[in-house]
């Protein structure tokens, strides 16, 4: 009976084998380096030269064939621009068959070739995300990030640097897919658009990614050295108004080891003008402002970067790297008020005069383990990342009396200094169930302490003495741990991936003085559904859900405020709530040879909106505060459009209109409002003979209100021109931003008994000249560099 089972079991094991087939994996690697090579194409044939399975490399150059029948086959391995590899190879049933590692080799004979027919476009339009990749628009090798977002699609970044996706500003802005110090506030502009690979617009992101940001996630991908042996790159920016940038960068990279290292000085000024006409007592006796300022702002920055890849063995690696980024801030203002009254004359006028130093130095250590496995796609990472900076800014403000009499009033002066310190550790799993199905789980935890100091002062015959008790000391506590689970797979031409995250949030606010205690505890799952289903014509369909979480930032929070202006200040609000989103969303994406078209129609309901609200205090202040109010929903339409008519002409268009709403109260304010809206883009590139490129870029931004403001239209035009010389070794750049200085920002607040409106002037135009050298560039590598992704 023993032995009939033995048989029987044998037989079902094999009859299995035969109708499963035989599962075969391999590596590809790049020569000479003998680099991980993706983007491969492995193409299996019988001797008929029939098709049995195909398959393209992933970014470690591995790859799978599933449900290879048994029989002799031709095994091909090709990539444009390299000699090919083809070999005979015999497939019997069994175990799966892990193939030995091949190198390709570089065609001498291709290589021209190559450098002018493999590029692929900036923009890539894709179902789940929209990836640009830097280095192939003329606008985007100069500059911050800051400037390189603004002709991102689907983002716009406004005046004064705040980031917004779809004309939403609650965006995760996230650093090779990790939260970091370089997102808050405008410290974007210390980092270098050309240390960026590419930038990818998740409108409804995975379960994968943290539930932040109702509006989607911006993960800006930096670059990491690929290339054998010495290589690097020194980079040279002048600019008017002053922008003197010197970044050298230095690579090695030999079969174990990977060393990558960026130095960065920069030198910045900046012109800003500020304008505001303010009526109040309206309904009585009115009293007029008109106010002006000049802003004069100057940087000093350097940025280090260094780090080191590890490959223990073919499935083990260590990641380990170091950010520094310190700058040194001086700027001036002066103010001039203007009062008067109903007759139109002036009654009064004052000059206030401002100058500032702060300090900020921002340091990332980084460690990463990567563990992948024999079989295609398992892979298991361990992440950790430790931020700490700290800040000291210093204020001078000295004012005087002109009209009616010539008075100089008591010089205040206004301290702070802030620090923080961030750990984040978090764990990543993929398991394959097969080859249509994958299963991936992780952990994550980040605890985060902010410290601020700020203390308000008025000199006086004595000394200095307190201004308004304001003295005060505050700490934050923040601390999130998150999991999730997601499935994904396909059939066919349908795909699916649904997933599950939870985020537990413990929130703990204090301050010296009493003032602000407060603590917060909320937990929330936050479930997330991809579906797609493609068609034969290059054309897919998606449909998509999340719910997501938009926590207020620091500044929402501090409710300290400096003092620059005699009538209008800017506080935060400890008291504030997160608000909640849930985001569905319908993609349609469509190619043809010159051609891509992708609409998109989504919903957005949201809850415990973040509304700035604006009051005027019993000192006749007027205070701007953020505050939760009840609910906004967004319905809205996007269109891209990637046009390329000629070989040498490219044409990306993009729109996106909306209809909002939202509802709330807070106080004796309103919030009931509704409105529609709209953002555009045109970019227009040409890349000539001899390696010469133009670009051109038109951002629209339409009017908007809410209960209390409107913002009016907000337009930009921006250039550039490239031209590349001694085999694209070396790069020279020029580009304008802001050309003709359109990007004015303008608004009207009502009020109760009060009008406000004001024009702010940021940045004037900017002119910049680049130069770039490289060396030990090979042609080959400069292509495929763009193509693949700098760190999972």
């Amino acid at each position: 009976m023993k032995t009939i089972l033995l048989i029987l079991s044998s037989f079902f094991l094999s009859f299995s084998s035969i109708a499963q087939g035989v599962r075969l994996t391999g590596l590809v690697k790049e020569g000479p380096a003998l680099q991980p090579f993706p983007y491969v194409t492995v193409t299996l044939k019988d001797a008929a030269d029939k098709l049995i399975a195909a398959a393209i490399t992933s970014d470690k150059g591995t790859f799978e064939l599933d449900a290879v029948p048994a029989g002799k086959f031709f095994l091909s391995y090709s990539f444009t621009g390299f000699q090919t590899i083809s070999k005979t190879i015999q497939i019997n049933f069994g175990a799966p068959v892990h193939l030995a590692a091949v190198v390709l080799q570089p065609d001498p004979r291709q290589l021209n070739e190559v450098s002018v027919n493999a590029e692929r476009t900036s923009v890539s339009l894709k179902l789940d995300k929209k990836v640009f990749e830097t280095g192939k628009d003329v606008l985007s090798q100069s500059g911050a990030v800051t400037d390189l977002l603004n002709i991102v699609p689907s983002v716009s970044v406004s005046p004064g640097g705040a980031i917004s996706l779809r004309g939403n500003s609650n965006v995760l802005v996230l650093i090779d897919g990790r939260r970091t110090g370089l997102t808050q506030g405008n410290a974007l502009e210390q980092l270098p658009a050309d240390q960026v690979e590419r930038v990818e617009v998740i409108t409804n992101p995975s379960s994968r990614f943290d539930a932040g940001g109702s509006a989607g996630i911006i993960n800006i991908i930096l670059k990491k050295n690929k290339k054998a042996g010495f290589s690097g790159q020194l980079r040279l920016v002048g600019g008017i108004p002053n922008e003197t940038r010197i970044s050298p960068s230095l690579n090695y990279k030999s079969n174990k080891l990977n060393l990558f290292s960026t130095y960065q000085l920069r030198l910045s000024d900046y012109v800003g003008l500020y304008t505001m006409l303010q009526s109040t007592g309206l309904s009585s006796v009115p009293v007029y402002l008109d106010q002006r300022q000049h802003e004069n702002r100057h940087d000093d920055a350097r940025l280090f970067y260094f780090g080191t890849d590890y490959q223990i063995n073919k499935n083990n690696t260590l990641t380990a790297a170091f950010l520094r980024n310190a700058t040194n801030d001086h700027d001036k203002t002066r103010l001039n008020y203007l009062y008067s009254g109903k007759s139109g004359g002036i009654d009064s006028s004052l000059n206030r005069s401002g100058e500032s130093w702060e300090k900020r130095s921002y340091n990332q250590m980084e460690f990463n383990y990567t563990r992948n496995f024999d079989r295609v796609g398992k892979k298991f990472t361990v992440d950790m990342q430790y931020d700490f900076w700290d800040s000291d800014k210093d204020w001078n403000l000295s004012t005087s009396r002109i009209l009616p009499a010539m008075i100089t009033l008591p010089v205040i002066r206004t301290s702070s200094a802030g620090a923080s310190k961030d750990l984040m550790i978090k764990t990543d799993f993929v398991q394959p169930l097969d080859s249509a199905t994958t299963l991936e789980f992780g952990l994550k935890a980040e605890d985060r302490r902010v410290s601020s100091d700020f203390v308000a002062e008025q000199q006086n015959a004595a000394g200095w003495n307190i201004i308004d008790q304001i003295d005060n000391h505050l700490l934050y506590k923040e601390l999130i741990g998150s999991a999730y689970t997601q499935f994904s797979g396909n059939a066919g031409a349908f795909s699916y991936q649904t997933g599950l995250r939870g985020e537990l949030t413990h929130i703990g606010i204090e301050d010296r003085m009493g003032n602000y205690t407060n603590s917060k505890n909320y937990t929330r799952l936050f479930p997330t559904v991809n579906l797609s289903y493609r068609f034969k014509e290059n054309a897919t369909l998606q449909g998509s859900y999340s719910k997501r979480i938009n926590r207020p930032s620091l500044g929402m929070i501090y409710p300290f405020n400096e003092l620059t202006d005699l009538t209008t200040r800017y506080v935060g609000n400890p008291d504030l709530n997160p608000s909640y989103a849930n985001v569905f969303e319908l993609a349609f994406l469509r190619s043809w040879q010159s051609l891509t078209f992708n609409p998109s129609f989504y919903y957005q309901h949201n809850t415990g909106v973040i509304e700035d609200y604006t009051y005027r205090n019993t000192e006749g202040l007027f205070i701007t505060m953020p505050v939760n109010i009840s609910k906004e929903t967004r319905r809205g339409f996007e269109l891209s459009l990637l046009y390329n008519p000629l070989k040498w002409l490219q044409v990306n268009t993009e729109l996106n209109i909306f209809h909002y709403a939202e509802q709330g109260f807070y106080l004796n304010q309103t919030f009931d409002y509704s409105g529609n809206t709209l953002t555009a883009r045109v970019s227009t590139q040409m890349k000539l003979k001899n390696k010469l490129a133009f670009q051109a870029l038109y951002n629209f931004r339409g009017a908007k209100s809410t209960a209390q403001t409107h913002t009016g239209a907000l337009h930009s035009i921006d250039f550039g021109s490239s031209k590349s010389f001694l085999r694209d070794r070396a790069t020279i750049m020029f580009d304008v931003s802001n050309l003709f200085e359109l990007r004015k920002l303008t608004s009207r607040t009502v009020g109760r008994d009060y009008l406000i409106n004001q024009t702010n002037i940021p940045n004037a135009s900017r002119y910049r000249l680049t130069v770039v050298y490289r060396f030990n560039l090979k042609d080959s590598q400069a292509i495929r560099q763009a193509k693949s992704g700098n760190r999972d």
